[in-house]
């Protein structure tokens, strides 16, 4: 009976200050496990008909939770969170130095010293959608999501995403369109403080009064206007010479 054959996973990896970037070099990766501890990660899947391994023990604690990953069409990419993002650059990625030198190499596309890291980030436009260890659901879960965007200068939190919601069917259809045009005390109302504390200022916009004194706009419109003079001529060509 022939021994059964262990595709061991080659990898390649780079680093900044506060992760490290993992890239399994498979491509077309089907039947996928992914498990991360803060200190191992343990890969197994298919690719191009054959079955493939990864057992890596890293020299430094990761953040397991805050740590993700993505299966691309010529790849598996991982972006690890360093548990101390303060520690200097770690001098290689495994425990097993003859381990890293048989199964992990430099990825010299992302590499660079650490007195030239600042400035210098890791392009990850790619991990858009990435599934989070952690158990997030995607990248938002491991960076702790936009926090409801928290307002510019705003304290106390900002702009719920329902709220925004509201607001927008509230609009009519938007500025000008048909339904109605913009209530904005109410729009402010509903902002609370996520502007920055704007709202209490900008309050009297919703009667349509921009002067700031509160009068009654079309009351004074109308004492502003002069009377028409019933003796003027109704037809102007008596004028005419």
């Amino acid at each position: 009976m022939a021994a059964l054959v262990t595709n061991v996973a080659p990898a390649k990896w780079a680093q900044r200050k506060d992760i490290i970037y993992l890239t399994i070099e498979l491509p077309d990766v089907k039947d996928e496990s992914l498990t991360l501890t803060n200190d191992k990660l343990v890969f197994a899947g298919k690719s191009n008909g054959k079955d493939y391994v990864l057992n890596l023990e890293f020299l430094h604690p990761l953040d397991a939770d805050a740590s993700s990953w993505k299966v691309l069409q010529r790849s598996v990419q991982l972006v690890l969170a360093k548990a101390d993002p303060d520690a200097e650059f770690w001098v290689r990625l495994l425990k097993d130095k003859v381990l890293e030198k048989t199964n992990v190499k430099i990825d010299w596309d992302k590499y660079v010293d650490e007195d030239e890291a600042e400035g210098k980030d890791i392009d990850m436009s790619n991990m858009e959608g990435a599934s989070n260890f952690g158990g997030g659901g995607g990248m938002d879960g491991g960076m702790g999501g936009m926090g409801g965007m928290g307002g510019p200068g705003g304290p106390g939190g900002g702009m719920d995403p329902a709220m925004m919601a509201q607001m927008m069917g509230g609009m009519g259809g938007g500025a000008g369109g048909p339904g109605g045009g913009m209530d904005l005390q109410a729009m402010m109302a509903q902002m609370g403080g996520g502007m920055g504390g704007m709202g209490g200022g900008m309050g009297d916009m919703g009667g349509g009064d921009f002067g700031g004194d509160g009068g009654d706009s079309d009351d004074e419109a109308g004492d502003a206007l002069p009377d028409l003079d019933d003796d003027e001529p109704d037809d102007k060509s008596e004028n005419v010479d």
